[in-house]
C-alpha cells in the first residue's frame, strides 16, 4: 500500500528529523540512567522520555489531543490496556499519559544499546517468553514495581495493525491482571496508524486522540471468567475509534 508524500516532507524527515532524534535519543537514555540512578521511580525519572516522545510528535508536526485524564489519579496504580495501530503510539503514550508508568518489553529489547540499558534502569518489565514459567516469573517480578501509584501498559492485540481496525486482544495479556488484581483501564489510541503505519517507515503530519476511560474495577467474576474482562475491556477501546 502506498501513500502520496510530500517530497519537502520526505527530504525534511530524513535530513533534519532524523538525525535529531538519533541524537535526542542518545540523550533521553543518558539522562533517564541519570535520574533513575538519583532519584529511582519518581516523576523527575519520567522527563527526558516524555519529552523526546513529544519531540517525535512536535518534530514532525503532530498535534495530540487528550480526553479523559480526569478520570486516573496519580497517586492510583493501574493496568492501561490501549490498541496496538503504530510505533506512534509509544510517543502518543509516553508523552501524554501522565502516570507513571511502566512498559512490559520483550526480553530482546534489553541488547539494544543504550535504550535497553536507560529502560531496564527506568524499571520498564522484560517479559521472558521461552518457557511458560519464564513468563510468569517475570510477571511475578513485574508485579512488585506496581504499587504507591506506580503503572503498568499493555497492548492486548500484541502487535501493530496491519489495516488500522482494532484486532483480537489476546487472553494471555491479561495475566498480570488476574495476578495482581489492579484496575484496568481501558486506552483509546486514533492517528497514529495514519502518522506511520506499520508497513512505512515515512511519518505523516496529523492529529492524534488519546481517550483515558474510566478504570475498570478488578472483580472476583473476572477470575472465573477471564474473557468477560477480555470483552469489558474492547468495547471501551472500541466505542471511540
Amino acid at each position: 500500500m502506498k501513500r502520496n508524500i510530500n517530497p519537502i516532507l520526505f527530504l525534511y524527515q530524513w535530513l533534519i528529523f532524523l538525525p535529531l532524534f538519533v541524537v535526542a535519543t542518545v540523550l533521553t537514555a543518558l539522562f533517564t540512567m541519570l535520574f533513575a540512578a538519583l532519584f529511582r521511580d519518581k516523576e523527575i525519572t519520567y522527563l527526558p522520555a516524555r519529552a523526546w516522545s513529544r519531540f517525535a510528535c512536535y518534530g514532525m508536526f503532530i498535534t495530540v489531543t487528550v480526553e479523559g485524564a480526569e478520570n486516573i489519579a496519580k497517586e492510583e496504580s493501574y493496568i492501561f490496556a490501549a490498541n496496538h495501530q503504530s510505533v506512534y503510539d509509544i510517543f502518543l503514550v509516553y508523552g501524554w499519559l501522565d502516570s507513571r508508568f511502566k512498559w512490559i518489553m520483550k526480553k530482546e529489547l534489553r541488547k539494544i544499546p543504550l535504550v535497553g540499558a536507560a529502560c531496564e534502569a527506568a524499571g520498564h518489565i522484560f517479559i521472558d517468553r521461552s518457557s511458560p514459567m519464564s513468563a510468569m516469573k517475570s510477571i511475578e517480578a513485574a508485579s512488585r514495581k506496581l504499587v504507591n501509584g506506580s503503572s503498568v501498559v499493555i497492548f492486548p492485540e500484541g502487535t501493530r495493525s496491519k489495516n488500522g481496525k482494532l484486532g483480537k486482544f489476546k487472553r494471555g495479556a491479561f495475566t498480570l491482571a488476574s495476578e495482581i488484581k489492579l484496575p484496568i483501564v481501558p486506552l483509546t489510541i486514533k492517528g497514529t496508524f495514519h502518522a506511520m503505519p506499520i508497513w512505512s517507515y515515512n511519518i505523516c503530519p496529523t492529529r492524534l486522540l488519546l481517550v483515558i476511560h474510566k478504570p475498570i474495577p478488578y472483580v472476583a467474576e473476572f477470575d472465573e471468567n477471564r474473557q468477560l474482562l477480555i470483552e469489558k475491556v474492547r468495547t471501551e477501546v472500541e466505542t471511540d475509534i
